[in-house]
């Protein structure tokens, strides 16, 4: 009945770590939420996180190393994934998250943006995730309320957008197809062009 945030990352300022430990001490405090969290990085946000993690030792657990098969449990685990980053040329964890069914909690950004369409607050027939924009401590803790009111009071919303997100196919055949079409089109015009 408590869902269960996770990480999986590099524990780096690029991740948003600096404003999400902030976040994350408030949301530990007020809400009925348990915390996970894999990875290694910059030794003070490690310390960051094992200290957060300490205080709320009741819900919240840090491992900070590197486990492959941890990472997997933590993703097939998680009913939210997050991933604060300040920037994200492509991001893989986002979409492992989605995979599983884990709904990922992310800041617009990069590959971030281009992969997790936001929740449209309403029946979830759009959506697959939370995304927010502000780079700061106050719109993550927003957005993650959001996620939570979302889990504990929508939970058909909820389900439809799991199963959309683990249909998501981010794979080449898609853009394979794309480019075949492209290539179709400017063949033809070219054809059309040398009559």
């Amino acid at each position: 009945d408590v869902p269960i945030m996770g990480v999986v990352s590099r524990l780096t300022w690029q991740k948003g770590f600096d404003f999400a430990v902030p976040a994350l001490w408030r949301l530990l405090a007020e809400e009925d939420v348990q915390f996970v969290v894999l990875g290694t990085g910059e030794p003070e946000i490690e310390q960051q996180m094992g200290h957060l993690c300490r205080h709320f030792h009741e819900k919240a657990k840090a491992f900070l190393h590197f486990d492959a098969a941890l990472s997997q449990q933590i993703y097939a685990g998680c009913d939210i994934f997050l991933m604060p980053s300040h920037f994200e040329p492509c991001g893989i964890g986002q979409m492992l998250a989605m995979r599983y069914g884990a709904l990922p909690l992310v800041r617009e950004t990069g590959g971030l943006a281009d992969t997790v369409e936001n929740y449209d607050n309403a029946d979830g027939e759009r959506g697959a995730g939370f995304v927010f924009q502000a780079e700061d401590a106050e719109a993550l803790l927003g957005t993650m309320r959001w996620a939570l009111h979302t889990y504990r009071n929508q939970p058909d919303a909820w389900r439809r957008m799991q199963r959309r997100a683990m249909l998501s196919d981010f794979s080449w055949d898609m853009s394979a197809r794309s480019y075949t079409k492209l290539y179709e089109k400017a063949i033809v015009k070219h054809k059309e062009g040398a009559h």
